[in-house]
């Protein structure tokens, strides 16, 4: 029950961000994951509720993704009161962790305004499975990958320490 009503949080969450980013096209947020490693996502929340705090262009034009992020969680420390919960360096990776995520995108949701509506919800429902990978998916598919890699390794080594070469003289 309580994996159901996380992931109706979750779903509700991803609504309401796709929803109030929903006019910036080079923001497309499917997960907590990736879809926030740029910093774009982060910004486009902020400027869709205060956009007389920064010039989206210049985000999105001229920054690197720590300097976007960087930029972001300045922002929303300084006008609305969230402490810099993430370290921008942790957040722009391939897979940034989806439960810090959530918690600073949380914080958000409770000082931004909050309406969702149906139709982003079930925009939400309609994304492909692949989409939301999870972070433990996306670590299991790279332990698998690190252990056919490590069989590989071993069973080639194997095979190198029992052939004998002749000497010749």
């Amino acid at each position: 029950m309580a994996g159901l009503q996380q992931t109706n949080s979750e779903m509700i969450l991803l609504s309401w961000v796709r929803q109030l980013t929903r006019n910036y096209p080079q923001v497309n947020v499917t997960n907590f994951t990736t879809s926030w490693s740029d910093g774009l996502a982060f910004n486009a929340l902020l400027h869709s509720h205060r956009p007389d705090l920064f010039d989206w262009n210049t985000v999105v034009s001229k920054q690197s993704p720590v300097q976007r992020l960087d930029h972001a969680f300045n922002i929303a420390r300084k006008h609305l009161g969230i402490e810099k919960l993430l370290d921008p360096e942790d957040v722009a990776t391939a897979c940034p962790d989806k439960k810090s995520i959530l918690m600073y995108v949380t914080s958000l949701f409770q000082v931004l305004p909050q309406q969702v509506t149906m139709e982003a919800i079930r925009e939400v429902e309609m994304l492909p499975r692949h989409s939301r990978v999870t972070r433990e998916e996306h670590i299991e598919v790279h332990e698998q990958h690190f252990s056919q890699e490590v069989s590989f390794t071993f069973l080639l080594s194997s095979f190198c320490s029992k052939v004998v070469v002749p000497l010749t003289t």
